[in-house]
């Protein structure tokens, strides 16, 4: 379990570096397409960052309305609440808000900038479905995002394919106005390689994006086992979530990849793998059950 949270996290790293080699080289390049002495660069680092800094101050509100989330007392759901104390207890985290959504479809998140300001919820689906075990795993899995920071990671990367689709989108409403001398006097392979990588770079960066979802959903996948010390637990649990076909009411594409598996059920189609926001389910349960072995 410790070699597979190593390596989870070197990935994601690994990731996001590579994301941030090609922020650099596309600023590079447009910058010296318009001769803007790296001003361009500055101005859509700093706009991206601004709206995803709003965002990581308001966004677990966000998420939980979208969601139709309702915050519940220990009274409201004792196992539940005792499951989510007894691992904040064992994981020295703080206990998070505890929310339920109305839903027969199995699914559950997390969310909150820091451990100080956290929340889980599960919908009813979930906890109708799962024996403690199960539930116990589930629980786990959340936790391990809010532990890992996932929201911050995310947060980091959110602000690289803004700052992405803000250089692009400026470079193509710029050519509107005219050229410059760099189109005038020609760029040779510069500006080939520049006018490639800025078409390209947006797309990039959504798959990037979905990547390091993926890699820390593995990485909750490993922290939660190590938490229960019961791989099997969360490998039955995800069996019974990705069994469920029926996606959730208010499944929404800006909330998705905060849910343990894919609000949106599991019909597939040719390029669910390549822009997912979550593993294959199948790969998962065999990971885990190989943490279990």
């Amino acid at each position: 379990m410790y070699s597979e949270i190593t390596s989870n996290k070197r990935r994601t790293w690994v990731l996001i570096i590579v994301f941030v080699g090609i922020t650099a080289a596309l600023g590079y390049v447009i910058d010296w397409y318009f001769e803007a002495g790296g001003i361009l660069t500055v101005v859509a680092l700093g706009y991206s960052g601004i709206t995803a800094t709003a965002s990581y101050f308001a966004g677990d509100k966000v998420a939980l309305a979208i969601s139709g989330a309702k915050e519940i007392e220990k009274k409201d759901a004792p196992e539940l609440f005792r499951l989510v104390e007894n691992l904040c207890i064992a994981n020295g985290t703080p206990m998070p808000k505890v929310y339920v959504i109305e839903d027969d479809a199995p699914n559950a998140f997390a969310t909150g900038r820091d451990p100080k300001h956290s929340s889980v919820a599960f919908t009813t689906g979930l906890i109708r479905r799962l024996d403690r075990p199960e539930l116990e795993g589930v629980v786990a899995h959340e936790l391990s995002h809010i532990k890992n920071y996932d929201i911050r990671t995310m947060t980091v990367v959110v602000v690289l394919v803004g700052t992405v689709a803000i250089m692009a989108d400026l470079f193509i409403r710029a050519q509107w106005f005219g050229g410059n001398s760099r189109r005038k006097e020609g760029g040779g392979i510069l500006l080939i390689v520049g006018i490639v990588l800025i078409v390209l770079a947006p797309i990039i960066a959504q798959l990037i994006k979905l990547a390091v979802s993926r890699q820390r959903e593995y990485l909750a996948d490993a922290s939660g086992s190590l938490l229960t010390r019961y791989p099997e637990g969360l490998a039955r649990a995800l069996e019974k979530i990705s069994a469920t076909e029926a996606p959730l009411k208010q499944a929404s594409t800006a909330t998705a990849h905060l849910f343990i598996a894919s609000p949106f059920g599991t019909k597939k189609n040719m390029l669910t793998g390549l822009f997912a926001t979550h593993p294959p389910a199948a790969e998962r349960i065999s990971r885990l059950r190989a943490m279990g072995a």
